[in-house]
């Protein structure tokens, strides 16, 4: 059913004024809020009640606010309750009627996305509409409409989904509310107790299932949620700024958007590791290794007896007691922080009932006054002393002594020089750490102190994490669950995933389901039976993708290895005279090279992070998650000689594609 059947022009008509009416009721929503604000700041509460009521009807209004135009509703459900709208946040009048339009979160949603015409769910009819490309909201952008008679067993394939999902991609990525498949949203609402791995094939819509996923658990478990919090990592700014505003659109506003570098940044990375060093420091031996050298500061052996004076009087504890007290909560294994305190506490506590035998319990400001007195804070820095990550880290790998004993059995003699500076600072102050180095110092800050977790962390491209690295995830999130996300055939880090059971060991949660996606909806089939040849190629143990779309186009442009320059500004041209954004996407090395001809051609290509330009010139290493309509991907062998795991490196290349690929190359394809 469209807007051209004049018959039904009507029906057509009466959606835009029941949107029109939406719009009414949204903007009398967004006016409330604000009056809510001001109301809740004469509220007669007490100071911390009231700043509660405060701080959630701001942010209410915030985001309602702060909302992107756009139309109200993709869809409705007719059965015998009458007809549902669904959109993407609720929409109503009033808060006791009826609502205009359902969020697609609610329960009642569900059926829109998984009703069919063997199982219909109580739905007579699924109506899909069509919107124009861009639509800012206006009711006349609604042209057209498609009607699903599931009650009748009609099955049919939507042209609307297909042209929302093949429409051309400029700017950031957009939310998949309209057109979530049967699969993704039985993972989008999954229980938030319940960790997920999700092993997508290119363009199978992994990383918004995760965003889905995100806006379904805070609407569905805000307090719990929102008490411990959410957070979205990602492996790159660039990537943060392309899916920014899929959780706004969704009407969810305030996650924090981060990248694990940022999360664990200590110190700002001045230095640089060798290959060998930065492949040991993200190896999981080392949780031990930093375990040990952190643990080798607490010694009670020689410390002695402890003395405590007490006006006129001494209280003492005997050498073996003091030793037990270290021993036993040793093996407790608190936090080494914890642990120095519990020392302390438990020396008090032999005082206290020497002092109950002789003169009865005694006051609080005794017991204060001797957690305090000089003698017993002496003896807990001696036996237990204060630890700071950055002076543990520094000893460690500036000392070959002191990393002898820790690495003991667990690194070999060539792993340990490779760890050692070559030049060890003065001390940790002056030295340059790492982005390595700055993963050790948050294991030791986390056997220190266990950092505050989250209610729910969603985990991109997590096949390119290291073990020391889903470790620092895995604290933040010990009792709170996880979505991972990602796909082992674009693994391009040294320490890159083979098999997620691994991975979900290291981050704590080894017994998430592994969920396949398999079924593109972006990449082109054409694209993605090229990117499978290369599949076969690769050292992981993956399904081959297979794709819904029988359109798009491959194209190989053959050259002299001296004519690509060239030949990429003819491939360049040939794709800027169709619709569509265009990445070119060549080896770091060769990104220099390649703008001089572009700009020598007049074609002004923009970098990655310019995520709205019509032209784009990216290097390989940070295209991973990025999608363009017409990829003109440069000289596949450079790109697969550039790095250890350049042939994973190219796998992405090519997947990035959502409509047109165009390979240039002077030399062979290296598969």
């Amino acid at each position: 059913m469209t807007s051209t059947e004049p018959a039904l022009q009507h029906v057509l008509d009466r959606e835009r004024v029941h949107h029109e009416r939406c719009r009414a009721a949204l903007a009398a929503m967004v006016e409330g809020a604000g009056e809510q604000v001001v109301i809740g700041e004469d509220v007669s509460a007490s100071g911390a009640d009231a700043e509660v009521l405060g701080y959630r009807l701001r942010s209410q209004a915030k985001a309602l606010r702060e909302l992107p135009e756009g139309p109200l509703f993709f869809g409705a459900l007719q059965g015998e309750d009458g007809q549902l709208h669904i959109g993407r946040l609720r929409i109503s009048e009033h808060p006791a009627e009826p609502p205009l339009v359902v969020d697609w979160r609610a329960p009642v949603s569900r059926a829109f996305y998984q009703a069919t015409a063997r199982d219909p769910q109580g739905v007579a009819v699924r109506r899909r509409f069509g919107w124009a490309p861009g639509s800012r909201g206006d009711s006349a952008d609604l042209t057209g409409l498609e009607d699903e008679h599931l009650g009748q067993g009609e099955a049919r394939t939507s042209e609307i989904v297909a042209r929302e999902i093949e429409r051309p991609r400029v700017g950031p990525m957009r939310d998949i509310a309209a057109t979530i498949q049967p699969e993704q949203d039985d993972l989008v609402r999954g229980d938030l107790a319940v960790s997920v791995c999700v092993q997508g094939a290119p363009g199978t819509g992994k990383t918004a299932v995760g965003l889905h996923r995100a806006a379904y658990l805070l609407y569905t478990h805000p307090q719990r949620i929102r008490r411990g919090g959410l957070l979205i990592l990602g492996p790159n700014r660039t990537f943060l700024s392309y899916i920014a505003e899929v959780l706004p659109s969704l009407g969810e506003t305030g996650v924090r958007q981060s990248t694990l570098a940022e999360e664990i940044a200590r110190h700002p990375v001045r230095g640089r590791d060798e290959p060998a060093a930065a492949v040991v420091k993200h190896d999981a031996r080392m949780a031990e290794v930093l375990r040990r050298a952190l643990y080798a500061r607490v010694r009670a052996e020689g410390a002695g007896s402890l003395a405590v004076p007490d006006g006129s009087y001494r209280w003492r504890v005997p050498a073996q007691t003091l030793a037990r007290i270290v021993a036993d909560v040793r093996e407790e294994e608190p936090p080494y922080g914890v642990g120095r305190e519990r020392v302390r506490a438990r020396i008090v506590r032999c005082l206290r009932e020497q002092a109950e035998r002789r003169a009865g319990p005694p006051p609080n400001a005794w017991v204060r006054r001797i957690e305090r007195a000089r003698p017993v804070s002496a003896y807990v820095d001696a036996v237990w002393p204060r630890a700071r990550p950055e002076e543990v880290v520094a000893g460690l790998l500036g000392d070959p002594g002191v990393l002898a004993e820790a690495a003991d059995g667990l690194l070999d003699s060539a792993e340990q020089r490779a760890l050692l500076w070559r030049k060890p600072p003065r001390s940790w102050k002056s030295a340059r750490w790492s982005a390595a180095d700055l993963v050790l110092l948050d294991e030791v800050a986390g056997l220190v102190e266990h950092p505050e977790g989250y209610g729910h962390v969603v985990v991109d491209e997590a096949q390119d994490l290291s073990p020391m690295e889903c470790r620092a995830i895995a604290r933040r999130a010990p009792f709170g669950s996880l979505t991972v996300l990602g796909d082992l055939a674009q693994g391009t880090t040294p320490w890159a995933a083979r098999s997620w059971r691994t991975v979900l060991a290291h981050l704590g949660k080894p017994d998430a389901a592994v969920v396949e996606l398999t079924t593109g909806f972006r990449v082109p089939r054409a694209v993605v039976a090229l990117a499978n040849r290369l599949l076969e190629r690769l050292d992981v143990d993956v399904p081959a993708a297979r794709s819904l779309r029988g359109d798009g186009e491959l194209r190989m442009r053959e050259t002299a290895p001296d004519g690509v320059s060239g030949a990429v500004v003819e491939a360049v041209r040939d794709a800027l005279r169709r619709e569509g954004s265009v990445g070119v996407v060549a080896a770091d090395a060769d990104v220099p090279r390649l703008r001089a001809a572009l700009d020598a051609a007049g074609l002004d290509a923009a970098g990655p992070e310019e995520l709205g330009a019509r032209l784009s010139l990216v290097p390989a290493s940070v295209v991973k998650g990025l999608e363009y309509d017409h990829v003109v991907a440069v000289e596949p062998a450079t790109i697969a000689e550039a790095e250890e795991r350049g042939l994973h490196r190219l796998y992405v290349v090519l997947t990035r594609a959502v409509s047109r690929l165009e390979v240039v190359r002077g030399r062979p394809l290296p598969f």
